[in-house]
């Protein structure tokens, strides 16, 4: 099959499919493929209208819901490139993203706090204008999303492969004329990338508002899902739920529960696997730059516990010590990753610096260390390393350790300055709302010590009742580093 332009896409499945089919499920309600189709030609008018054009910027400040894919594929017909952001960011970091970008218009916001840029509210109405055809353009680069990195300075990280998809080429399990549950914001990159190849494989794709633990298993059952990606946070509040409930819900429709974008606890993951069965829980390590990938089956992965896998899409991976030589199985050292059309091919940045070696092998700032059959294991960040005493210790060991215990939502360890040690690794726990015991230090220090050489456990906790992860499981530990210095 030739590539379809991405803006076709809709129009494609409604001639496919006929006029009834469900492209898109949220809580709003559904949309058929005919319905996305025409009312995204209603947007790509109004876009037009506004001034867009091919290879443009569009910034989408929306949230989750039909109207985001509506306007995605509005922009895609008219050539141009969505530059996604959150629709909750503060108007000082939206500014900053969008001098950066300078996008052509921001939908979602006020031109009262942008001056200077053109803008549409989120609610604008494109029901005015024609529903007919548009002529279909591709524009060169499909997507720009946005990062605050480890530094929280933002940038914006340009796509390098046109808005054109070729349906039936395989993409990591995806299903054809399925059903896949999108339970993650569209402004992270995997949520984005994952439900919009959903619909460009011809899937039903379900979305959430606002990810809930009990609503996304029984949006599984009610619509025989068979396809989702979730990062570890979301996969440890499901199995917080009360085991009655999650034993009431069929979810046999499964083939594929894949996980990604933060460390998963393997104690959580064992969990899973005994839950849904190996062949179906699945893990993705890669980044938005897309400058290689690795994937593993939870098959695998008992074979090589604590791995993130081996190499797919023909990418490639080697680990470099601090002389920058290669590194022999075993040896922790910083990971390097070449995509399969060779250097500089899968992107560009707009206010960054690429972190890459001579010969083009490029690092998204983690380490880790290959076994002898090939599959890579990841430490940590090098950035949020903390050096206490001479030792360097990883962040995710901590908090994995810390979210074994029932009480304990979310957790997140930081390195905070010490005159003795260095650094001294300071927890900042999120009590589980729902745990009647007591969650405070003196439960959780004899409970890490059961867990962790000494060395290794916080020598400082705090207790918050606010959420440290976003709903894609992000968590920015430099900015909780700073506000605590």
């Amino acid at each position: 099959m030739d590539p379809i332009p991405l803006g076709a896409i809709p129009a494609h499945y409604a001639a496919r499919f006929g006029p009834d089919r469900i492209a898109l499920t949220h809580p709003e309600g559904a949309l058929t493929w005919d319905e996305l189709d025409r009312r995204a030609n209603q947007r790509a008018r109004a876009l037009g209208q506004a001034g867009v054009g091919e290879n443009d910027y569009v910034c989408i400040a929306l949230p989750n819901g039909n109207h985001f894919y509506e306007t995605s594929f509005a922009i895609w017909k008219l050539g141009a490139t969505p530059l996604v952001v959150s629709s909750k960011l503060p108007i000082a970091e939206l500014k900053a993203i969008v001098e950066l970008g300078e996008p052509k218009l921001v939908i979602g916001a006020e031109t009262a706090d942008l001056p200077g840029f053109r803008c549409l509210p989120a609610d604008f109405s494109a029901q005015k204008f024609s529903d007919d055809p548009v002529p279909v353009r591709i524009a060169t680069h499909w997507k720009a999303m946005t990062s605050g990195g480890s530094t929280g300075r933002p940038k914006i990280i340009v796509d390098h492969n046109p808005a054109a998809v070729t349906p039936d080429e395989d993409f990591l399990f995806m299903p054809r004329d399925s059903c896949v549950l999108n339970p993650g914001p569209l402004y992270h990159n995997a949520p984005f990338v994952f439900a919009h190849h959903g619909l460009f494989c011809g899937n039903h794709v379900v979305g959430m508002a606002r990810f809930d633990p009990l609503e996304s298993l029984r949006l599984i059952e009610k619509h025989r899902v068979t396809w989702v990606m979730m990062v570890p946070t979301m996969m440890q509040r499901i199995w917080r739920l009360p085991e009655a409930e999650r034993a009431a819900i069929d979810m046999s429709s499964l083939d594929i529960v894949s996980h990604v974008a933060s460390p998963m606890p393997a104690w959580l993951k064992e969990n899973w696997i005994d839950w849904l069965g190996p062949d179906v829980v699945c893990e993705l390590y890669g980044g938005t730059e897309a400058t290689g990938a690795t994937w593993i089956t939870g098959t695998e992965w008992l074979e090589h516990r604590g791995s993130v896998g081996k190499c797919v899409r023909e990418s490639r991976v080697r680990i470099l010590g601090e002389n920058g030589k290669d590194l022999p199985a075993g040896e922790i050292g910083e990971i390097y990753m070449m995509p399969a059309g060779g250097y500089a091919t899968t992107y560009h940045y707009i206010g960054a610096a690429r972190r890459e070696t001579t010969d083009g092998w490029e690092s998204l700032g983690d380490i880790g260390w290959l076994d002898d059959d090939g599959y890579l294991y990841l430490a940590d960040r090098r950035t949020d390393l903390i050096l206490s005493g001479g030792a360097n210790i990883n962040p995710a060991e901590v908090e994995s350790a810390l979210g074994e215990h029932p009480g304990v939502n979310t957790a997140v360890a930081i390195g905070l300055p010490d005159d003795d040690l260095g650094q001294r690794v300071h927890a900042i726990v999120q009590p589980h709302p729902d745990w009647d015991g007591a969650v405070d230090e003196a439960t959780l220090r004899p409970f890490m010590e059961e867990r962790l050489a000494r060395y290794k456990t916080p020598r400082s906790y705090e207790f918050v009742t606010f959420p440290l992860r976003d709903d894609a499981g992000k968590v920015r530990r430099s900015q909780l580093r700073e506000e605590r210095m």
